[in-house]
């Protein structure tokens, strides 16, 4: 490679990420099951580690994990297909009030001179896409969670075979001891990360879920999961969690009810963001948002559904392997966010100034 010209390696490059990411696209299949496995044992290793710390038996350890997590898909199964199932009966009802309302507020413009046909607002703004998008997303992750003896088989041996496989990573790389440290701090952070943006994410569900009970808003279940799950997309993942619940309780309730449900998605999702998750992670993990927004439209092209789902989390563990690589220290700054940037640049000169004393 070193005779060849630098144009050459880059199309090599290039070439080979283009085969790479088509295999894994025809793999969807078999490729999204497998990382929903990866994540969910991520997620349970530190539970698994503090009961094995408090000198409880690693088998026996896993096992009740898992059977508390087979109990939890099972349940989350059943309320995801019972809601959707409701849902999709009374979405029919819910369209009709809602072309009532859009064809309310074009007469009301146009007593105000403002004329838009209905055509054109149906052409941005179409009510059927607008709900359905909250079944096609449940029923889409239903439809992983329906293989869940295969998924939490893979679990149990991902967690078996975890106790070794930081001694298989330390083997296969360079045995210096600067390489374990860096391998060991990519480790602790994206099971770190994992867990407290699970812990996040279920916080939020909760909230929004018991709120929405107390102002008596219909498919309050739903909303919550969805809630749960878009929260692990950042900046834009609470946004678009937010449209279909304030849709349907301003359809119930009016103008009123629908102001304290955007009020309530912004203010839980800026206090657990904002406030609460930075300070547990003890330092800031940011994309940018740019990055955001590009990371879920490739992983959900790439791997579906749950793709979109997990799109920050695989970003964020590509980010901090690369953070922990001199070559593709480059490549993780231009991910970041700007205070993380800002932050380093601090840092940077804090160490220069060092230096010079």
């Amino acid at each position: 490679m070193k005779n060849v010209s630098p144009f050459a390696r880059c199309a090599l490059y290039f070439s080979a990420i283009v085969i790479c990411l088509a295999g894994i696209k025809i793999a969807a299949p078999i490729v999204v099951p497998f990382l929903l496995s990866l994540f969910v044992a991520i997620i349970c290793n530190p539970a698994i580690n503090f009961a094995v710390a408090k000198r409880v038996p690693r088998a026996l350890a896993i096992t009740l994990v898992m059977l508390i997590i087979f109990s939890s898909f099972v349940i989350l199964g059943g309320i995801i297909g019972a809601a959707v199932n409701d849902f999709r009966q009374a979405l029919p009802t819910y369209e009709a009030q809602l072309a009532d309302e859009i064809d309310w507020l074009i007469s009301w413009m146009g007593l105000h001179n403002i004329v838009i046909s209905m055509g054109e607002v149906r052409g941005y703004f179409d009510p059927a896409k607008v709900m359905t998008l909250v079944t096609t997303t449940l029923t889409g992750f239903s439809s992983v969670l329906g293989n869940a003896f295969l998924l939490l088989l893979t679990v149990v041996f991902m967690l078996t075979e975890g106790q070794g496989f930081t001694k298989k990573l330390h083997a296969a790389f360079d045995d210096s001891v600067a390489t374990k440290k860096s391998l060991d701090h990519f480790l602790h952070m994206v099971n770190r990360y994992m867990a407290i943006k699970t812990v996040m994410s279920l916080a939020t569900g909760l909230i929004i879920g018991l709120v929405l009970w107390l102002l008596g808003v219909d498919f309050f279940v739903l909303w919550a999961l969805l809630a749960f799950l878009l929260n692990y997309i950042p900046n834009i993942g609470s946004i678009i969690a937010a449209v279909p619940a304030v849709i349907l309780t301003f359809l119930q309730f009016g103008m009123g009810h629908a102001a304290i449900v955007i009020g309530l998605f912004g203010g839980v999702n800026m206090v657990m963001g904002s406030v609460i998750e930075p300070k547990l992670m003890g330092r800031s993990l940011g994309l940018s948002t740019l990055v955001v927004f590009l990371s879920l439209i490739f992983w959900g092209w790439l791997l579906g559904v749950v793709g979109m789902l997990l799109s920050v989390p695989l970003t964020m563990i590509f980010k901090i392997a690369l953070q922990n690589s001199k070559e593709g220290r480059w490549f993780a700054i231009l991910l970041s966010s700007d205070e993380e940037v800002t932050e380093m640049e601090t840092s940077q000169r804090a160490i220069e100034e060092e230096n010079e004393k």
